[in-house]
């Protein structure tokens, strides 16, 4: 202390108010400088899946175009409140980032106790794509249109298995929807693993997912489409009809997005948000998302923050109207 009193006052003075700076200025300099080490990308569900494909493929090109690995990081569990969670704790520096998906949203109403709220910690950085849904079936079911497999279904109520991602997920709630606009009982069969093994297998019968981890299996005929959860018949499978041909009003759709911890400074998310949208915009990698079965789309933070809030607000009311509880 007594070195600083000996500074000329004018020095002092000059030093405090640039201490007194300084966070803002390292805060600048800090997003100027990002990212300065590897980048990860928390994602809550097993490798394989239909998010898990995506991200990879765009963190892949975001590696190049950030000039630092991105680094694909897979915490399944608790229909991925583990993943958020990790990421909601995280430093507020741009290098923990969270893949959002639909199931996110669901476990804002599912889990009414979470360490964490999702809508309110978790800012939005950048939309990827929407995901694009299918209702499949084990080629062994005798049902060939959506009026059959409810037919079959009301004729053999509580024999035919549903598969998802667990509890929460967006394969289990699109299922719930259909099963409560229809009137027909299926019985739910989380997985915390991969379902596509059983389902293939014919343990579990039906399944609503997401179509870039079930394409190949469609067009081999391992797997049959019965609808798409889309509100119009997609282009990519036009042949396939759309469920709300059948049953007026259903329609069911997810998205993949990055998120980060809620104080990120707006630098860093901005920064984030172009070379995202760079990415998702790169005509080849367009292609190979449309080729997966998703829908590219750009948004700005704000856009996306909307889309998120909204569809909380949609899948809100279908948790509560079925009653579905966490296990």
């Amino acid at each position: 202390m007594g070195q600083v009193m000996k500074l000329p006052r004018r020095t002092f003075l000059h030093l405090a108010g640039g201490a007194a700076a300084l966070p803002a200025v390292s805060r600048i300099a800090q997003a100027q400088a990002y990212p300065a080490r590897p980048v990860h990308i928390v994602i809550g569900l097993p490798a394989g899946l239909s998010p898990d494909i995506v991200v990879r493929l765009v963190g892949q090109e975001l590696s190049e175009r950030l000039g630092q690995p991105v680094v694909i990081d897979n915490r399944s569990g608790a229909g991925g409140s583990i993943a958020t969670e990790l990421v909601v704790r995280a430093p507020p520096d741009g290098y923990m980032l969270l893949l959002t998906i639909a199931s996110d949203a669901f476990n804002a109403t599912l889990y009414p106790n979470l360490a964490f709220d999702y809508v309110g910690d978790i800012a939005p950085v950048a939309m990827i794509c929407t995901t694009l849904f299918v209702m499949v079936v084990n080629p062994s079911v005798p049902a060939k249109t959506v009026p059959e497999f409810i037919a079959y279904a009301k004729a053999n109520p509580g024999k035919i298995n549903m598969a998802s991602a667990g509890i929460g997920t967006a394969p289990h709630l699109f299922g719930e929807l259909f099963k409560m606009m229809t009137g027909i009982d299926l019985v739910h069969v989380p997985y915390r693993s991969n379902y596509l093994p059983d389902v293939l297998g014919g343990q579990v019968q039906v399944l609503f997912t997401a179509i870039p981890a079930t394409i190949e299996y469609i067009r081999t005929g391992k797997l049959r489409a019965l609808g798409v959860t889309n509100a119009t018949r997609l282009e990519m499978l036009s042949d396939i009809p759309a469920i709300g041909e059948f049953v007026p009003g259903y329609e069911a759709s997810g998205w993949n997005g990055i998120g980060a911890p809620k104080s990120t400074p707006t630098k860093i998310i901005e920064k984030l948000n172009n070379e995202i949208n760079a990415v998702v915009a790169d005509p080849n990698i367009k292609a190979r998302l449309v080729g997966l079965g998703v829908a590219p789309m750009s948004m700005t933070p704000g856009e996306f923050g909307k889309l998120i809030a909204d569809y909380t607000d949609k899948w809100a009311k279908v948790i509560k109207f079925a009653g579905i509880k966490p296990g």
